[in-house]
């Protein structure tokens, strides 16, 4: 799937760990919680896997919708722990 509008000059890096609330089916990512605010998932736009090196798993990675903007979160499957890697924002701020 060919995602055009998403315009990849506009994504902010912030490699954070976020606290994942609600998953479906066990692993797709529904709501969580990044600097105390709460995003609701409206859609997962794509889903990938890392592979990781030596001891490393790798990662589960996830392109997500929610009416802020979209952002790409993984699960670090070693540490079972979940960041948000990027976002971009629907009114095109930048949430430091």
């Amino acid at each position: 799937m060919k995602l055009d509008w998403i315009n990849q000059r506009r994504f902010c890096t912030y490699n954070e760990p976020i606290d994942m609330r609600e998953r479906r089916h066990g692993y797709i990512p529904n709501v969580f919680v990044w600097h105390g605010h709460s995003y609701h998932v409206h859609a997962v736009e794509r889903c990938w896997t890392v592979p990781g090196r030596r001891r490393d798993v790798g990662r589960l990675c996830f392109l997500l919708r929610c009416a802020e903007g979209v952002f790409e979160v993984y699960q670090n499957l070693t540490s079972n722990t979940w960041h948000l890697r990027r976002a971009q924002w629907c009114d095109h701020r930048s949430l430091a």
